[in-house]
């Protein structure tokens, strides 16, 4: 998830999807416009006197509606590093964190297959948001009667991170509860780490269903939104652990398109040519190597804004792009998927040590390799079946 990076805290970047900076003003608005019903709730939770004329007039209710808004992302904050903290406890890496329209997630680099890892890190962020709920509630024993204000934010504080506690540790997974049901079903010697995602992603999507559902019963939109996400998430978790147990072993090597068997082009090459070849070879881009070696990436969409009169004079050198991202033959097949999305490419070049183009390999040489690997049952059969004599068409 892409965001704009505000700061780091332990070295993991904060970030704020562009999502965020929509429903944090929103969130201020309804805490705002319902402070009245609140102090109702806090009153009647926690016993607190709470006089509402003073939290009413003017434009105060939402300032104090967008201090708890901020508030309550800070505590989102913690919560996702709890999570992040006992991950690096155990070596694991957090590309980062980030908050958006529902709350806010953390990237991990590598997702624990061990069970007893997983189980810690999971509950370790609703740990977390008690702790703080509890922390709310004892500033409510220290302050007196007539600071309204902070009866005010320390009642909001308590009773929303201990709901956000108990929401997450449903078991509907991806959120905590699923990741914690995932834990426990891996604990079977019998049931692989991939299985047991797939039945908690199962699981994850029947919640998803009765949320939604109920949330169209109630007229509320915020549900059915966060059903959706939730379906969403348990979908692509499920498919990303699956690929990562098939691709299990897998390199570049085995999967991609061999220089024997790749189209090339000259840095000198005109445009007009490279377009021709285009069209009568049906590809829409090419490696550009020069001396053996990998001088960029040139593709139908690099052309396109050179006018017709001047195809002739310009070269592929003139367009093509030389930033470009790269795997070797050695890298893991699914980290090269990974390259893929991050730098959104449906290609990349493969290249040795010495910076010499030795293949490609392209998005659609990792579903085939899948497809293989999915009806044969062993990735052995894509280094059988896709030798680089005979691969796939990666351009």
């Amino acid at each position: 998830m892409k965001g704009i990076r505000i700061g780091s805290i332990f070295g993991i970047p904060i970030q704020l999807n562009w999502t965020f900076l929509l429903v944090l003003p929103l969130f201020a608005w309804l805490i705002g416009r319902d402070v009245g019903n609140f102090v109702t709730v806090l009153q009647s939770v926690f016993g607190v006197e709470i006089e509402i004329a003073t939290l009413t007039g003017g434009l105060f209710p939402y300032a104090l509606g967008t201090a708890s808004a901020v508030g309550l992302f800070a505590c989102v904050l913690l919560h996702e590093l709890g999570h992040s903290a006992v991950a690096i406890q155990h070596g694991y890496d957090i590309d980062s964190i980030t908050l958006w329209l529902l709350g806010g997630v953390a990237q991990f680099s590598e997702i624990p297959e061990d069970w007893k890892i997983e189980l810690q890190v999971a509950v370790a962020g609703p740990v977390v948001s008690v702790a703080l709920g509890a922390l709310s509630y004892g500033g409510l024993a220290v302050v007196s009667t007539g600071s309204n204000v902070l009866l005010f934010l320390f009642g909001y504080f308590a009773l929303m991170n201990v709901t956000l506690a108990a929401f997450n540790m449903l078991p509907g997974f991806p959120m905590d509860g699923g990741r914690v049901l995932r834990a426990l079903l891996a604990r079977s010697e019998k049931r692989s780490h991939a299985r047991a995602t797939q039945l908690a992603a199962e699981v994850g999507k029947g919640f998803a269903f009765l949320l939604g559902l109920f949330g169209l019963l109630g007229f509320n939109l915020w549900l059915v939104v966060l059903a959706f996400f939730i379906y969403i998430g348990a979908s692509g978790e499920a498919q990303q652990t699956v690929m990562r147990a098939a691709f299990r072993g897998v390199t570049v090597d085995d999967v991609m398109t061999g220089t024997e068997n790749l189209k090339t082009v000259s840095p000198a090459d005109s445009v007009a040519d490279l377009m021709e070849r285009m069209f009568s070879e049906r590809h829409t881009g090419y490696p550009v190597v020069a001396d053996g070696r990998l001088a960029g990436m040139v593709t139908l969409q690099d052309t396109q804004p050179v006018k017709e009169v001047e195809r002739d004079a310009m070269t592929v050198e003139d367009v093509m792009s030389k930033d470009l991202a790269s795997v070797t033959p050695r890298t893991d097949a699914l980290d090269a998927l990974k390259a893929m999305q991050k730098h959104d490419v449906g290609r990349l070049p493969v290249v040795n040590v010495n910076g010499e183009l030795v293949g490609i390999i392209s998005r659609t040489d990792l579903m085939t390799a899948f497809d293989i690997i999915q009806s044969s049952g062993t990735p052995e059969a894509v280094k059988s079946r896709m030798s680089r004599g005979r691969p796939v068409r990666s351009q």
